[in-house]
């Protein structure tokens, strides 16, 4: 949907299947329902998630032409791709692999590139688009100092190639697109401190070499370009889980330049054990599930914090007394504020979204959440009526 704060839209990630058959009889099913509730006669923004092998298929012009008919008769359109998980992301064990293959292999790149020639086709004139995209590796992978160092280096060099197709692209056809980062705990960009280092530090120092030396851009162009076509995505669950603030996030990066592709609207688990921490402790367990990554930062006692790569590991660390707050990386329903015992961040959705009202900075508002069937049973709605309800909470906000 278009609203004067950009683009409103829901990721497709909700919806399983790693062919495209599969991918667009889900959205045949889902579309059509979902556009008619929350926009009737409108325009309808779709987040399109697309796994490697759909790409393939949907790179072959006789399909790319039956879906952007299909997209034609429902009048809906798609400004951005979620690139981030490449294959199945349902119905089995997710977990760290969701982050393979990383930014170190060729398989990443050809699929990142594949995904923007697609949204080049679909994405309608005189709108930007772009894909989303891991924080370059998963950190628990990488051992020692070196071989993480060597990591960021292969990662940095295989995102100047995807500047050189975004290049390409938007000579050719006029389409302008970027890449979209996503910080996320335990990624190698864990939060967007390290993703601000990050890209200060190694990908505007690599990328003017490399543009001066392969299109003999200057020093300012080239690091134009970069900041141009490298944005962050802005995951709220995330940046919540990390404690970031949002003022914070947005003064790191408008130190550098570095403009947002999209924010993702999404909520975390909160768990305050300052009151009834056995119940909270009894609660939270039911959250420990075999499918996804669900990290976990805890606040302690003394007003530090400790990091688990996963909520099996916090449980069996936690002791009453020693940790005041866990922020749980479990993307849960946004029209829910409260668990039982347990509460959300959805406060830091209403404040980045506050501040976006008042001086909006991102074209895209996308809604994540895509946990609904590893919730705990009494929590679970049909998808269609989940979805809408989670747009309608958003439209509330933006619109209030």
């Amino acid at each position: 949907m278009i609203t004067p704060y950009g683009h409103l839209t829901y990721c497709s990630n909700i919806h399983p299947g790693e062919k495209w058959d599969d991918h667009f009889k889900t959205l045949q099913e889902n579309i059509p329902y979902i556009r008619q509730q929350l926009a009737p006669g409108e325009p309808f923004a779709l987040g399109l998630r697309i796994a490697n092998e759909a790409s393939i298929e949907l790179s072959k012009p006789d399909r790319l032409a039956e879906f952007k008919n299909w997209l034609a008769g429902q009048n809906v359109y798609v400004t951005v791709i979620n690139g981030f998980p490449y294959g199945g992301f349902h119905a089995t064990r997710v977990k760290d692999d969701v982050h393979t293959p990383d930014w170190t292999t060729t398989d990443r790149v050809e699929y990142t590139k594949r995904l923007f020639s697609i949204l080049s086709q679909i994405l309608p004139e005189d709108t930007e688009g772009g894909v989303s995209t891991p924080p370059l590796s998963y950190r628990l992978w990488w051992k020692t100092e070196e071989a993480k160092r060597n990591t960021i280096d292969i990662a940095t060099q295989h995102i100047l190639v995807v500047i050189d197709h975004l290049i390409t692209i938007e000579k050719e056809s006029g389409k302008v697109m970027h890449l979209h980062i996503e910080p996320e705990p335990d990624g190698i960009l864990d939060n967007t401190v390290d993703f601000v280092n990050w890209y200060r530090d190694d990908l505007l120092p690599a990328g003017i070499t490399y543009l001066k030396e392969k299109y003999g851009y200057t020093e300012e162009q080239s690091k134009e370009t970069v900041l141009h076509y490298i944005r962050l995505c802005y995951d709220i669950c995330h940046a919540a889980v990390a404690f970031e603030e949002p003022e914070d996030i947005l003064k790191r990066i408008n130190e550098v330049g570095i403009k947002v592709g999209r924010i993702q609207v999404s909520s975390a688990l909160k768990v305050d054990f300052s009151k009834d921490p056995q119940v909270k402790y009894e609660a939270i367990k039911a959250f420990d599930e075999p499918v996804y990554l669900h990290q976990v930062v805890a606040q302690t006692a003394d007003d530090g914090k400790k990091y688990y790569p996963d909520l099996p590991e916090a449980l069996a660390d936690y002791q009453e007394g020693e940790q005041e707050e866990w922020r749980v990386h479990f993307h849960v329903p946004l029209f829910i504020d409260t668990y039982g015992a347990l509460d959300s961040t959805r406060d830091a959705i209403v404040k980045t979204l506050a501040i976006h009202k008042e001086k909006p900075f991102a074209p895209c508002l996308e809604v994540e959440t895509y946990t609904w069937g590893v919730l705990p049973e009494d929590m679970q709605k049909p998808i269609g009526e989940s979805i809408v309800r989670e747009m309608e909470w958003v439209k509330g906000i933006i619109n209030g």
